[in-house]
């Protein structure tokens, strides 16, 4: 995937998240790539990709639906959509939304090229389309997600961080995501930048559908071709496939080595909690879900993105993209309460339910 040539830096990015005010707020000259202009009353159409995933019904769906409404003066509909992990179900429900007339579509693809036809048939009717989290192809009007190759750089620096001396003599497995998902893609280019040359990767796969059962099948056989004892720690791309793998190291008993993840889901801070896992990818969902829905709303409009989007990405089929990036964070249990529970995603008692509650008190989580 190309990208455009510009460095997005934390710092930067909380200037650009600042200045994202309301829809109502945007320039009012309509955008060429926007939809006639609108009130308050419009109809945008959301599609996630799977449900397996917590992030996207918990948290995603939620906070898009409660943004449109705030900008809409509560006169906005979501019209939600989830296609459980399957590209040819997503086709068609672009297809129903724009037959049933949205104004326009916040898509988070679950094949990045095999949405490209549809978001062109929605765009042929006049319907602008948000890639949202993953840079779906076709002709998209504006693209928020996370800068994904620091997603991945942050992940191998945490590995190597944890392995310590070990690096040196042991060997990794990588589990890397879906190869259908340009995310997957850029999050492994990430942590290959920053663990090649510093430690051995004994196996490495692209896990089918991003699915625990396929990370599990993955390590048991990393496990049998590399040896037990030769396995020093596990690059896994996120938390759901992580929680495959431990079962799959515990299985054989190995334990005590460094797993990485990402999305922060509850299952994988209570993993980190108690040692399970090493740390966590988390990305502030609330930012990424309102700048999703301000562009929306003001495509739907057909208002500029200006105020918005100060950045630029290519996807194989569309340059210069409108674009905001969100920064992340390393999650370990060191920073738990400044960083998921600061922010209102978990409680400490969610946390710290039943059998957790003894390893949130070792690390003081109370």
């Amino acid at each position: 995937m190309r990208r455009a040539a510009v460095a997005v830096a934390a710092g930067a990015m909380a200037v650009s998240l600042a200045a994202c005010g309301s829809a109502k707020e945007s320039g009012d000259n309509a955008d060429s790539t926007g939809s006639a202009k609108k009130g308050d009353d419009i109809k945008v159409g959301l599609l996630l990709p799977e449900n397996a995933t917590a992030r996207y019904e918990k948290f995603d769906r939620v906070l898009i639906e409660k943004k449109v409404k705030e900008l809409t003066d509560n006169k906005g509909e979501v019209v939600y959509a989830n296609a459980k992990q399957d590209a040819s179900t997503q086709n068609q429900q672009v297809d129903t939304m724009v037959t049933n007339k949205v104004d326009v579509l916040i898509v988070d693809a679950v094949d990045s090229k095999a949405i490209a036809g549809s978001v062109k048939k929605a765009k042929d009717a006049g319907i602008p389309v948000v890639a949202y989290d993953r840079l779906a192809e076709g002709p998209i009007d504006a693209y928020t997600s996370f800068d994904n190759v620091t997603v991945g750089k942050t992940q191998g620096e945490a590995l190597l961080k944890a392995l310590g001396d070990k690096a040196k003599d042991g060997q990794i497995v990588m589990m890397n995501g879906s190869s259908t998902d340009p995310n997957a893609a850029q999050f492994k280019q990430g942590a290959h930048s920053v663990l090649d040359g510093k430690v051995k990767v004994g196996r490495e796969y692209d896990t089918k559908e991003w699915k625990p059962e396929n990370a599990n099948s993955n390590m048991e056989g990393a496990i049998s071709a590399l040896g037990k004892d030769k396995i020093v720690g596990v690059y896994s791309a996120n938390d759901g496939m992580a929680g495959g793998i431990i079962t799959a190291l515990k299985a054989a008993g190995i334990a005590d080595i460094p797993v990485t993840g990402q999305d922060a889901e509850l299952a994988g801070v209570q993993r980190i909690v108690t040692g399970e896992q090493y740390m966590s990818v988390y990305k502030p969902y609330p930012q990424e879900a309102d700048v999703a829905a301000e562009m929306a709303v003001a495509l739907a409009q057909g208002k500029s993105l200006d105020s918005i989007a100060k950045d630029k990405v290519d996807s194989p089929t569309t340059k210069a993209i409108p674009s905001v990036l969100v920064p992340v964070v390393s999650l370990t249990k060191d920073n738990i309460k400044d960083t998921v529970i600061k922010d209102g995603i978990y409680t400490v008692n969610e946390i710290c339910a039943g059998k957790y509650k003894a390893a949130c008190d070792k690390i003081g989580l109370k």
